[in-house]
């Protein structure tokens, strides 16, 4: 926990604490190298999390965005430490910056208090949106490739032409339910209905039995 009355461990050049965050990744499960560097940099606080950075849920994480304040300065051994992925990096230095909270990298020596800092995350944003530009872009290409070989969107189909056929052979047999073609092929009895005409299949079969039961009539 935060000690408030701690005046031993402030940042001289903003008055606030410094607090370091570190993060293992999956293929390095050490947290002594961050941790010591963290410390001898004069962190009063450090947070750890020994999780992958693409998972969204780092508790220690949010613990430590939680405890800043303003005037504090938010210490990192990387910047890959803190973010899972740029965008979300620079979700949390636009954040930092509102609050009036600074942000050190000590391996990249930046410094968001700093001229040079501020203009490091001004290029990380235009990458990110630059990013997100991309994804869509993609997207949408992706679904425009899709259209054209005859689908709506980007998934594969649930039931392709040969599965519908086949649906549609087994529905004219009497004995068979629309529950039992769902089941065999592993989707709900509302996706049979939205990919096939099951009332045009029925209304075939009860013509079909109204034309034998006029000829057996006739033959009798």
């Amino acid at each position: 926990m935060r000690d408030e009355a701690d005046h031993q461990t402030l940042d001289v050049m903003t008055g606030g604490l410094r607090i370091g965050y570190a993060r293992v990744s999956t293929d390095d499960q050490d947290l002594s190298l961050q941790r010591d560097a963290l410390q001898q940099s004069g962190c009063a606080e450090i947070y750890a999390d020994t999780i992958s950075g693409t998972k969204t849920d780092r508790p220690e994480l949010t613990n430590c965005l939680r405890a800043l304040r303003q005037g504090d300065t938010l210490v990192v051994w990387r910047l890959d430490r803190l973010g899972r992925s740029l965008k979300h990096l620079v979700e949390i230095i636009n954040d930092l910056e509102k609050r009036g909270v600074r942000l050190e990298s000590l391996t990249e020596s930046i410094d968001t208090s700093t001229a040079s800092g501020r203009m490091i995350a001004s290029i990380f944003a235009t990458l990110a949106e630059y990013e997100r530009n991309l994804i869509r872009e993609r997207t949408i290409a992706g679904l425009k490739a899709a259209r054209a070989r005859g689908r709506k969107g980007g998934r594969k189909p649930v039931l392709g032409p040969k599965e519908k056929r086949e649906i549609e052979a087994l529905l004219l047999d009497p004995k068979i339910t629309v529950k039992d073609v769902a089941e065999r092929y592993g989707v709900s009895r509302n996706t049979i209905y939205q990919h096939i005409d099951v009332k045009a299949i029925n209304e075939a079969m009860n013509k079909k039995r109204i034309q034998q039961i006029m000829e057996e009539e006739s033959h009798g």
